[in-house]
């Protein structure tokens, strides 16, 4: 997704849906998050998994000071007890290194992702262990461009939905599908505004 594609969606959104053509000119136009796809960007999500962005970066860092290069076989070539000392739990650390493995012994191709549907590239990642289906919604949605992926089981995202519809409580993410169903096809640039809904708009 690039400006010009989020513009035109969301004009497509607006059109559809009132209360995200009520909200735009409260919050303004979601800005593109793009990350690069390939093995450096899921092991980045695993070792941002549950912990502050600054403490991930952190971490990572330290990662890459021990990695000549961030591939897979280097990384396995790495103690786990070099890994946790970078910062990584033992259970991130056998994340990692089963994904690496995987990648090295062809198990899981990446390169095979960008030809599936969004379901079953969702299905690949997610049987990694130590990925679960917000990480391969959010890898579908930043690192492959995926136009119609909405990570229901965002709390954030929901709670933004919400407010946006007016709803007493938070629904659930099957009540969230529900109410953006009539966003398709475009509902990963839908997920990026409620992102910004949420951050930006009046509780």
């Amino acid at each position: 997704m690039n400006p010009s594609t989020i513009k035109r969606a969301m004009k497509k959104l607006a059109e559809v849906d009132e209360d995200v053509a009520r909200a735009i000119p409260l919050v303004g136009l979601p800005e593109p998050r793009t990350r690069p796809p390939g093995f450096d960007t899921l092991l980045s999500t695993i070792v941002g998994q549950q912990i502050s962005t600054e403490a991930a970066n952190t971490i990572r860092g330290r990662v890459d000071q021990l990695l000549p290069i961030a591939s897979p076989a280097a990384l396995l070539e790495l103690t786990d007890e070099a890994l946790r000392g970078a910062g990584m739990s033992g259970r991130k650390v056998e994340y990692a290194k089963g994904l690496a493995t995987a990648l090295v012994d062809g198990t899981f191709d990446l390169d095979e992702l960008a030809t599936l549907d969004d379901e079953s590239a969702i299905e690949a990642i997610t049987a990694l262990h130590g990925f679960g289906r917000w990480s391969a919604e959010i890898y579908l949605m930043f690192s492959l461009g995926r136009a119609d992926i909405f990570p229901s089981g965002d709390l954030a995202l929901r709670e933004a939905l919400g407010r946006l519809k007016g709803l007493d409580e938070r629904p659930t993410p099957g009540q969230a599908k529900d109410l953006v169903s009539h966003w398709t096809p475009y509902r990963s640039t839908g997920s990026l505004f409620l992102w910004l809904y949420y951050r930006g708009a009046p509780a």
